[in-house]
């Protein structure tokens, strides 16, 4: 098995949560990224503490209630399903905060992490604050919700985006990468993506590789996993008949997304 995938785990469930992934500096390659998916039943309760890092709480199905103690956002998230193709809520939470996440009904929810030292205000990230751009032409087109944007002032380290991609589309193409901290031409941003597929029993193929083939793996993606990025390139490919959601989180030494694309594969762009 890759030490880039992790597969989705349908892990026992305690008071009511369930833990399905949990990618840490400590059981990763990354040091910027950090990402938690959660399943909750209705009523159960998740609690955490920050301590020097920040938390973007995404509300990828279901509805939740989230509070930091001081501020209560109630009955937040717009959907069922992640294939509805429109945009949900999401809370940032500063480091040094703890937070409570309270399920109003079955939900599943992303918990995005990098470090941070410089408070910020909690906030909610309305879905109809996300903004929404379809990329690409021919067979490499998306659609992408921008949950925190490098625009987007208020967080320190995370940038935080949804990406939904058509049967036998190509996403995250022609490859790019973002390993170099070497502005303004490029910048260093870890990565990780988690995944859905419609039907549930699809799957996508996902390439990471460097200029080099130091590093140099395709992974046959399943619904619910998990795929990390520490460097290079990371095209993904959706197989006829299917359509893939993934959640990216990046961050690095600088909140800015620059990226490089492929050389040998850029040519496509100018079709």
């Amino acid at each position: 098995m890759s030490e880039l995938l992790r597969k989705y785990k349908n892990t026992e469930e305690t008071n009511g949560v369930k833990v399905i992934h949990d990618v840490t500096s400590e059981n990763s390659p990354l040091e910027y990224v950090g990402f938690k998916l959660i399943e909750l039943v209705p009523g159960a309760k998740y609690t955490q503490s920050l301590e020097k890092e920040e938390c973007c709480i995404v509300a990828v199905s279901g509805q939740i209630t989230v509070t930091d103690g001081n501020t209560i956002f109630e009955n937040i998230g717009t959907r069922e399903s992640v294939f509805e193709k429109k945009p949900t809520d999401s809370v940032y939470i500063s480091n040094d905060h703890s937070f409570e996440i309270k399920a109003t009904s079955d939900a599943r929810v992303a918990l995005c992490y990098s470090p941070s030292k410089k408070q910020l205000p909690t906030r909610l990230i309305k879905a109809k604050e996300n903004s929404v751009e379809k990329r690409g032409i021919l067979n490499n087109q998306r659609l992408v919700h921008n949950i925190l944007p490098d625009s987007d002032p208020s967080a320190n380290s995370l940038l935080v985006v949804e990406v939904i991609t058509e049967s036998a589309n190509w996403s995250s193409y022609p490859p790019h990468k973002h390993d170099q901290d070497n502005l303004p031409a490029e910048s260093f941003l870890e990565e990780t993506y988690y995944h859905e597929l419609n039907p549930r029993q699809g799957f996508v193929f996902q390439r990471v590789y460097t200029d080099d083939r130091t590093l140099d793996e395709t992974m046959a993606v399943e619904n619910g996993d998990v795929v990390i990025v520490p460097k290079g390139y990371h095209p993904v490919g959706v197989p006829d008949g299917y359509t893939s959601y993934y959640l990216n989180v990046m961050a690095g030494p600088t909140r800015i997304w620059k990226f490089h694309n492929d050389k040998d594969h850029e040519w496509i762009l100018n079709r």
